[in-house]
Order: structure tokens, then sequence, then C-alpha cells
């Protein structure tokens, strides 16, 4: 589906009822019928919507966050729908608690075919000087160290099966400066490389991918919406979605069921968008691979890898 065609409106912003029917239209399930997920941050938002994705395409789900509530709400809905997925607590920052986690997973449903690390943390607002240092390193340390944790954990088990798929979300900052979201920005890029290195470490059988859901409307982007540090440091982020820009959730739940059905493996270590066109993108795998892009390179210095 091409954007484009769909979704601008003669004023230039998003039309977002096009995009709707336009995305209804192009959803088509992926066959994950016999495999295994684990989604982090999977009780609201996007991490809802993707488990909830991967379900219906026959995927049997282990849905992860700290807050129990939202994750057997999640679980409950794909039960509903007569999906199977088990909610489990963790904290990610939490080392053993994850492998413990990870462990009861292959356990109750069989090994893990996928990993989808969507948690994140976006909660310190402003120059490096007036955020909380604390509450800065935070979001640093769930989202970098959470997604270590859970690869690390991962990795071995996928390597000796010789397959798997692990997709790590990244968002704003991540290929260029977000100044006053410094420490969500610095986290997000940190993922991009690791991704890459992860990607470059496991050989063919085992791939990462990273993904950009887009600007989504969620309880992380109402914090910025509605708090007074947001409102302060963050105008664009409501001028965006005044603009008509918000990307449904399901638009990278859809990209994620397509990655884990294996449509993109020719991309992995690399960056794939919930805006693109999935035809197009897929018509350009080849070429972007030879081309070296959707990755972090320094513009006009060669640098081979080590």
């Amino acid at each position: 589906m091409r954007l484009e065609r769909y979704d601008c409106r003669s004023d230039g912003a998003i039309d977002t009822l096009h995009l709707a029917a336009a995305i209804q239209e192009e959803i088509i399930m992926a066959d994950l019928n016999g495999t295994v997920a684990v989604v982090t941050g999977a009780g609201r938002g996007i991490g809802r919507e993707i488990a909830l994705h991967q379900a219906r395409s026959g995927a049997k789900v282990a849905v992860l966050a700290r807050t129990a509530g939202e994750i057997d709400e999640t679980a409950s809905l794909i039960g509903g729908e007569g999906g199977v997925a088990i909610s489990l607590a963790v904290d990610l920052v939490d080392r053993r608690a994850v492998e413990h986690v990870f462990d009861r997973v292959a356990s109750e449903l069989g090994p893990i075919d996928l990993v989808v690390n969507n948690h994140g943390s976006f909660r310190a607002f402003g120059p490096i000087w007036e955020c909380d240092p604390d509450v800065w390193w935070q979001d640093v340390e769930i989202n970098l160290r959470g997604t270590f944790h859970t690869c690390r954990v991962v990795a071995p088990a996928m390597l000796a099966r010789g397959k798997g798929r692990i997709v790590n979300l990244v968002g704003g900052g991540t290929g260029n400066s977000f100044p006053n979201g410094s420490g969500y920005a610095s986290s997000k890029t940190a993922i991009m490389r690791f991704t890459e290195c992860l990607n470059d470490t496991t050989g063919g059988g085992v791939l990462a991918f990273a993904v950009d859901p887009g600007l989504v409307r969620t309880s992380m982007t109402e914090l910025q919406l509605f708090s007074e540090a947001g409102r302060a440091y963050l105008p664009n982020i409501q001028q965006l979605f005044d603009d008509g820009v918000n990307i449904p959730p399901s638009r990278a739940a859809a990209l994620i069921a397509d990655i884990a059905a294996g449509r993109f493996d020719t991309l992995a270590g690399r960056l794939l968008r919930a805006i693109d066109d999935r035809e197009l993108l897929e018509q350009e795998m080849n070429d972007i691979v030879a081309r070296d892009t959707r990755a972090l390179r320094f513009s006009g210095v060669e640098q081979a890898k080590l």
C-alpha cells in the first residue's frame, strides 16, 4: 500500500479515515501457526496490538510487562478470540527475573521463535540539565538494558535450534537529533546499533530487525502531550497530532507478523518502518542491502565493519 495514495489531504495533513480503510484492505494475516512469540510491553498500546496480531496469525503468545493487570487483560483478549496466550509480569531490568520468565515461556508454550522488544520508557523531557538524572537514566536503562537482557537469554536457545527472529523497536531520535528527548533518543539509537551487532554475530539462522512504529497515540505520547514538561519541551508532538499524523498500531503489528513469517529476512540488521509500503519494500530489499541503507552510518565517512 502506498501511503501517499491514501492519506494526504489537500492541506498536506494525514487523512486518517482513508488511511484506516486502506490498512484494513491491505492486512493479510501471515501464517504463524505452530510458532511461539514473546512480546514485551504487551499490556497496552502498540505491544497489545502486536500480541493480538501474532495470535490472530496462529502464534502462541507470551505477553510480558511490569503491570500484571494489563497483560492479564491482553491474554484474556487473545483467549476470547480463540488464541493461546500466557501473561508473565516481569521487570526487564532484572536479569535473573528475565531468565526465569523465558524459562517459563519455553516450558509452557515451547521453543521461542520470535521475540518482540516493544517495551519502552520516555519520561525525561527537556535539556539534560533540566532533567532528573535518575529519570533520564531509567529511560536508557529500561529501553536498552531490557532489550539486552531478553536478547541475551533467547539468542543461545535460538542458535541451538538454528532459527529464530528478534524484533527491537526503535523510534524518535534514532536517526536524527531529538534535543529534548535525549535519554530516549540515546537508548533507541543504541538499540539500533545493538540490533545490527546482534544480527552480525548470530549468523544466518537467527535474525534481528529494528522496527520504527511511527507516531502512535499511546500512554507514552499522552504523557508528552499533557505533562507540564511535555508541553514545555515537546510542543511539536501536539502539532503532529493536530496535523493528523497518528499511525495506527496495526501498521507495526502487521509488519512484525510479516517479519516473523520470513518475508523480510533479507533486511535483517536494518530498519523497517510501520509506514513503509510493504510490497514496495519487498521489491527494494536487495537494492537496500546493496546500497547499505537503513542502517546507522556516518554520512561522507567510509568505515569498514570490525
